[in-house]
């Protein structure tokens, strides 16, 4: 199995002591461009946009080979084991997107393409390389289509870490995360946008678990309570949906609120919770 480079967004780095871990373990993503040891990892700074940055094109959807690095059929990191996904088709994931920016432009994603701050890319953990996904802003409406050529972001709750371009297009760079949709795209299925920015913004919700037995809801739902989680719920099934139970707390406004919940529900043995939209 061949190794990719691992990357952080802008918003979180591996301390020295993790990268040299990394370093060490056979099949793992490597770390590239490691701080020396004991050295502070840079800290960047926000890039002055390149003129009109909102002209920028979104990527365009195409047929590509799968690239012959970075799709191994899975990869270590921080402990953790991450698996690829065969194909892009029918992927769509809500949750927290952030962006990396001028401490990685020109280095090397794990495609093996260099990166490009101002291009319209982006990284995720289990999506094959290359892929398409339009990711749309879920607080402002925003959206964008970008091509993803590298893998991350490695750390808890994010699922897509943008270039600087597709995030200032989404009007994120100020804040560094958002709460975003993710859909992939491909050249020969319609591109639907899902809302616009002319449309308020939806109810965010942090899902714990989804049952198609409603007496195993209740008993989440009563864990979760007893628990001091007192914004829990039941959704009740969609008519047009799965027949699922679905035990949501929230609604949540804003990636800190999201990430508190989240981080209560891992306390509790509650594995992956998820951004929900009502």
């Amino acid at each position: 199995m061949s190794c990719s480079a691992c990357r952080a967004s802008v918003s979180w780095r591996l301390p020295a002591t993790a990268l040299a871990l990394l370093a060490a373990t056979a099949c793992s993503i490597t770390a590239q461009r490691p701080a020396p040891p004991g050295a502070p990892a840079p800290q960047p700074v926000a890039p002055s946009p390149p003129p009109a940055v909102d002209a920028v094109p979104d990527a365009v959807p195409r047929a590509e080979p799968r690239s012959a690095h970075g799709n191994p059929p899975f990869y270590d990191v921080l402990g953790h084991r991450y698996y690829v996904l065969a194909v892009p088709d029918g992927y769509l994931e809500r949750g927290v997107a952030s962006w990396y920016g001028p401490t990685f432009h020109g280095g090397s994603t794990s495609s093996g393409e260099q990166y490009d701050m101002y291009a319209m890319t982006a990284a995720h953990k289990t999506l094959p390389l290359p892929c398409y996904a339009r990711v749309t802003n879920l607080r402002n409406g925003r959206s964008v289509v970008v091509r993803i050529n590298d893998r991350g972001p490695f750390v808890a709750n994010r699922l897509i870490d943008l270039s600087y371009s597709a995030a200032a297009k989404l009007d994120m760079i100020r804040d560094g995360t958002s709460l975003v949709e993710v859909r992939t795209l491909t050249a020969s299925v319609p591109d639907v946008l899902t809302r616009t920015s002319a449309q308020p913004p939806p109810a965010l919700y942090v899902q714990a678990g989804a049952f198609a037995d409603q007496h195993n809801a209740q008993r989440l739902l009563a864990r979760l309570q007893a628990a001091g989680l007192e914004r829990a719920f039941i959704a009740l099934p969609l008519q047009d949906g799965a027949h699922l139970y679905r035990v949501r707390l929230g609604p949540v406004q804003s990636v800190a609120q999201f990430d508190e919940l989240s981080a209560r529900l891992t306390a509790l043995g509650i594995a992956n919770p998820r951004l929900a939209v009502d």
